[in-house]
């Protein structure tokens, strides 16, 4: 274990978060539902709310220090809510994010919830931006701080459009579009660059991913000695 302690990253696709803590200096360990052959550290494969479960039965969850999770968020980010819903695109999607706060609170832990823009009941106690970071894509995303709290970075004005075509119009602008396919969304080679995430080629794990700037940034604020932890 590195000095810094040790993060269980739930719901954790291919290590977007993970890497950032770990840039942070913490060790991770990650769950998800899915194979993730890509994931850079340690990892077990399976239900992500039945695997901290049983962390919290066993006891096992005192050797962590933070938890990290990323529950399913299709049903209400914004582009379900926004084009999907109006074009009558898409189909039905869980939304775990209550039963995952209920265990994180549980678990006794300090801890992150993580979705993107849209309707997601959360708490916005941190919004994080590419452009924060100097980052080659916008993804802007949403942090509910469990038992510890920190200060907000300033948000940047954005420097032009994403590019790609939209809503009828084409635009050239200094971000990529890293989801979807078409109508000049980024390559695979164009995401990895964009977000610094380099170990996976997996388009449908770039599309979801966040950048590990993200969680560099959240695991050295937890270090702080400026920030607060609840009991």
């Amino acid at each position: 274990m590195t000095a810094a302690g040790r993060v269980l990253d739930l719901f954790s696709c291919a290590g977007g978060a993970a890497m950032g803590y770990h840039r942070a200096g913490f060790a991770v360990d990650g769950c998800d539902i899915a194979d993730r052959p890509c994931y850079p550290f340690a990892y077990h494969r399976g239900d992500a709310l039945a695997y901290l479960l049983r962390l919290i039965d066993s006891g096992e969850i005192e050797r962590y220090t933070l938890v990290h999770a990323s529950p399913p968020c299709q049903d209400k980010c914004a582009l379900t809510v926004g084009t999907n819903q109006s074009q009558g695109w898409g189909g039905t999607h869980e939304d775990l994010v209550a039963p995952t706060r209920a265990l994180l609170d549980a678990c006794g832990l300090p801890y992150v919830i993580e979705q993107p823009n849209g309707r997601a009941a959360i708490r916005k106690d941190l919004t994080l931006c590419g452009e924060m970071f100097g980052l080659g894509v916008l993804r802007h995303r949403n942090f509910e701080l469990g038992r510890w709290a920190t200060g907000k970075p300033a948000h940047p004005r954005h420097r032009g459009y994403v590019r790609g075509h939209r809503h009828g119009v084409r635009r050239d602008g200094p971000y990529v579009a890293a989801y979807g396919s078409g109508g000049g969304k980024a390559t695979v080679r164009e995401m990895q660059h964009a977000m610094g995430i380099t170990w996976t080629d997996a388009r449908e794990e770039l599309t979801e991913a966040i950048p590990p700037a993200y969680t560099h940034w959240i695991g050295t604020a937890f270090l702080s000695p400026r920030q607060e932890v609840f009991a």
